[in-house]
């Protein structure tokens, strides 16, 4: 009667023990194939991911900035018609300097555009001789013409077109030849009170001489313009700077 009561006992409880075990039994994680065949095991759960390699400092750093900034320009125009008053370097004379010859000479008061100053004074500028005649002894009379190439702008040459100032002084041919005529008269008269023929023809000849030396004399002078005398020039045509 023990006995049997003991044996169903024992196979309920192995039972028991078997059932718990297959509960407890944990499954495997299904494997992950490679291109040969060959199964991987994945990771497991709690493991961390790679990290990720750190950027280059140079390419972390950022790109320094421009400092350059873009310069803008604005273009001005000197109108045509403008004057421009210089202060001449050097002398110039009708019968001393040449034609093509270059001058400089020193501006006066300064030129603005829109309150901009583009052309300051004391800046230097540049000219030509255009003609230099010098006073005819006899006759034409002498002439000097000058005319203004360029002018310094604050550090630019500044290509320009002036009007030509013409300076002329007459020459006085209808004098010379009365006074030349006139001394041959007188000559060949006192030639004639002092002895005929013959002394009227050296008369005329010494009285010819004196008429041209009185007429050498009394001529016009030749035209000169000293260091430091003031010229101005009008543009005839504009000029633009850019600034």
């Amino acid at each position: 009667m023990v006995r049997k009561i003991a044996f169903p006992g024992v196979i309920i409880t192995l039972l028991s023990f078997l059932i718990g075990c297959a509960t407890n039994k944990v499954e495997p994680a299904p494997s992950t194939s490679t291109p040969s065949g060959a199964t991987t095991a994945p990771p497991p759960a709690s493991a961390k991911p790679a990290s990720t390699p750190a950027k280059p400092a140079a390419a972390a750093a950022a790109p320094a900035s421009n400092t350059n900034t873009k310069v803008t320009t604005r273009q001005y125009v000197i109108p045509s018609g403008t004057t421009i008053t210089i202060r001449l370097n050097e002398t110039l004379a009708s019968n001393d300097s040449q034609s093509g010859q270059s001058f400089t000479g020193t501006v006066v008061d300064a030129i603005q555009v829109d309150q901009k100053t583009l052309v300051a004074q004391g800046s230097t500028a540049t000219g030509t001789v255009v003609e230099a005649q010098p006073l005819g002894r006899f006759e034409g009379g002498a002439r000097l013409q000058l005319r203004l190439d360029s002018v310094d702008a604050n550090g630019q040459t500044a290509h320009i077109t002036t009007a030509v100032i013409d300076r002329s002084e007459k020459g006085k041919g209808k004098r010379t030849a009365t006074m030349v005529g006139g001394g041959a008269a007188a000559g060949a008269a006192i030639g004639a009170l002092a002895g005929g023929g013959k002394g009227a023809a050296i008369g005329a000849g010494s009285g010819a001489a004196a008429g041209t030396a009185g007429a050498a004399m009394t001529g016009n002078k030749n035209i000169v313009l000293p260091a430091e005398s003031a010229l101005t020039f009008r543009l005839t045509a504009p000029v633009q700077l850019n600034r």
